[in-house]
């Protein structure tokens, strides 16, 4: 049970940790994404507007802040170009670098540009920025004909690319506003002479790349589409081509079908690599130069990633397993050492049940086993002093039947054979045997009912003075004859206390007959009753000036059967039951006997009873 509530724990505890360290580790590596994606295009953009990387460090600076990492740039052969941190010694910067910032050649999974068809920053407009007089002409033409579109129900607006040409834009779509509609988009549609210059430059190096392949030469538009030389510029407006910006990558295929530029696919293949190794080259002098870019914590170091792979998987299960492992040792550890005495202790119970002699079992440290061990011992020890008393009951209470049975079938037998006559002296005689022996069996009785709690008492109250002068008048006629003065002392205000009559004189006539008994001629005994200071207890107190009681029997003087004279002889000592009887019904009562002695001086038997009546047998 251990091992399996261990396995389950175990279980659902990798499970658990498993699935929150899964959703944390996606939810850390979104975060960690989208912030640097925002580094990285933040640079890029940087680098493309920018011919060198002399002022980046307060870009970096204010990235590290909103990020809370650590932004260091380096050329591509590690030569430190800026860092986040005011540090002045290098940095140690981790084997691979977070990103390589290109704008000539931009990682499309860290842009907003990735699916474009080339990998060049749109915001590297090198040569076609327009200056400030050309922007505010070709605003005006745009805004010129955003009202034209107004006044015919199209809504559109005006979109501004980073070179600084306006575009015509529906709202709500990214598609531009249609040419057929009439009004006037000469100006828009035409190069300005900042961006003929520029595209004229850049036709030339398209040419030039084309003729070391030993192809003809291209017609570039503004959009970068083309056309085979000579084609007329209306061919290419009427053709239904996308119209892109110089802030957008070209496609490397033309944009103008193959069937009305005149140009086979695999020259159309060969102009559109020539197209893009020129723009490179046309841009190389106003970008900044590639560098690369370490994003790391506060410290300088790289957090260390984790996810779920197989590898960590395995490991995740590797240390499941080793915990499992190490409970169910323990567990049979524990098991072992709490199982060994639990067999010890049930041996120990069958052999007791099967008869044999008790035995005792070893005890552990001190725990639960230990104290089940403990108590099984005593258990066995007191069982062991039951048999043995019961051993002996049984053999006194043969004794004590065997001695008036012998003297009565004696006497019948004599007279049977003529040897007794059956006289008045005969008769005598055969009653104080049979008087003797109904003694024993009331007196066994009287001792089961009580072990049985079956003693009924009927309660009344009793003035306990008048009870004392006659348990002292019953016996007075055997005090006579043993020469004993037997004398009762009355209190002042003499307690009343709830008992039964015929009971309470039976426990204290027996105190005075077994003092009789132990009292030689010429001595006294003293009936005593007196109320305790707080009233709740009547004491009774049978003092005699008899032979008293050793220290070592006056602990027993109240077992059954027991007597200081071990010969058993009738004139010395009674059947043995007549104090275990008054103890009985002391308890019986809710009180208690006790006993205190000297030897040679005599003894003192006290009987407590409460005033008040308790909840007993009734």
């Amino acid at each position: 049970m251990s091992a399996l509530v261990a396995a389950c724990s175990v279980t659902a505890t990798a499970w658990l940790a498993s699935q929150t360290t899964s959703g944390a580790i996606k939810q850390q590596q979104g975060r960690d994404l989208t912030a640097d994606t925002r580094i990285y295009n933040t640079l890029l953009g940087y680098a493309a507007g920018h011919p060198h990387w002399n002022g980046v460090q307060e870009t970096l600076h204010d990235l590290a802040q909103q990020s809370e990492r650590r932004i260091v740039l380096t050329t591509q052969n590690r030569q430190l170009i800026a860092d986040s941190t005011d540090h002045t010694t290098p940095p140690e910067l981790p084997p691979q670098a977070s990103a390589v910032v290109d704008p000539l050649s931009v990682d499309t999974t860290l842009t907003e540009a990735a699916g474009t068809a080339n990998r060049i920053d749109p915001r590297a407009v090198g040569p076609f920025s327009l200056p400030t007089t050309e922007r505010k002409a070709l605003r005006k033409a745009a805004d010129d004909n955003v009202a034209c579109l107004s006044r015919l129900g199209i809504a559109a607006d005006v979109v501004q690319a980073p070179s600084g040409r306006p575009r015509i834009q529906v709202v709500g779509t990214h598609t531009t506003a249609p040419r057929d509609t009439g009004c006037d988009t000469d100006t828009l549609d035409r190069p300005t002479n900042t961006e003929q210059k520029a595209l004229t430059a850049l036709n030339e190096l398209v040419d030039a790349c084309l003729d070391r392949q030993n192809r003809p030469g291209i017609q570039l538009n503004l959009d970068f589409s083309w056309a085979r030389a000579g084609t007329s510029a209306y061919d290419l407006a009427t053709t239904p081509a996308p119209t892109l910006a110089p802030t957008l990558a070209p496609s490397p295929v033309p944009s103008v079908p193959s069937e009305r530029t005149g140009i086979d696919s695999e020259a159309a293949r060969a102009a559109a690599s020539c197209v893009d190794t020129s723009r490179r080259e046309q841009l190389g002098s106003y970008v900044a130069a590639p560098a690369l870019l370490f994003i790391t914590d506060p410290s300088g170091t790289t957090v260390p990633g984790f996810d779920l792979s197989p590898a960590n998987t395995a490991r995740i299960a590797g240390v499941a397993a080793i915990v499992l492992a190490l409970t169910v040792g323990a567990s049979l550890l524990a098991g072992a050492r709490l199982v060994r005495p639990l067999h010890a202790l049930t041996g120990a119970a069958q052999r007791m049940r099967d008869g044999e002699e008790p035995e005792t079992v070893p005890v552990p440290e001190d725990n639960e086993i230990g104290r089940l061990a403990a108590a099984f011992n005593d258990m066995s020890a007191h069982r062991a002093r039951l048999e043995e008393q019961r051993k002996a009951m049984v053999s006194d209470v043969a004794h004590e039947l065997r001695t008036p049975l012998s003297n009565i079938r004696g006497w019948l037998e004599a007279a049977q054979d003529g040897l007794a006559t059956p006289d008045p002296t005969f008769v005598s005689s055969l009653h104080d045997e049979a008087v003797q022996l109904q003694h024993i069996i009331d007196d066994l009785q009287d001792l089961a009912a009580a072990d049985a709690g079956a003693l009924r008492l009927h309660r009344e109250p009793v003035h306990i003075d008048e009870l004392l002068a006659q348990v002292a008048a019953a016996h007075q006629a055997g005090a006579d004859t043993a020469g004993v003065t037997v004398e009762v002392i009355t209190a002042e205000r003499a307690p009343t206390p709830t008992a039964d009559p015929v009971r309470l004189r039976q426990a204290i006539g027996n105190l005075v007959s077994n003092a009789i008994r132990h009292t030689p001629a010429g001595g006294r005994i003293t009936l005593h009753a007196y109320g305790t200071h707080d009233g709740q207890e009547t004491v009774i107190d049978v003092t005699d000036t008899g032979t008293g009681i050793t220290p070592t029997d006056l602990p027993h003087v109240f077992d059954r059967f027991w007597r200081a004279e071990k010969s058993r002889n009738r004139r010395t000592g009674g059947s043995g039951l007549g104090l275990a009887i008054v103890r009985k019904l002391a308890e019986a009562h809710g009180g208690t006997v006790s006993a205190t002695s000297t030897k040679g001086e005599g003894s003192v038997f006290t009987l407590r009873l409460p005033t008040a009546p308790d909840e007993g047998p009734q």
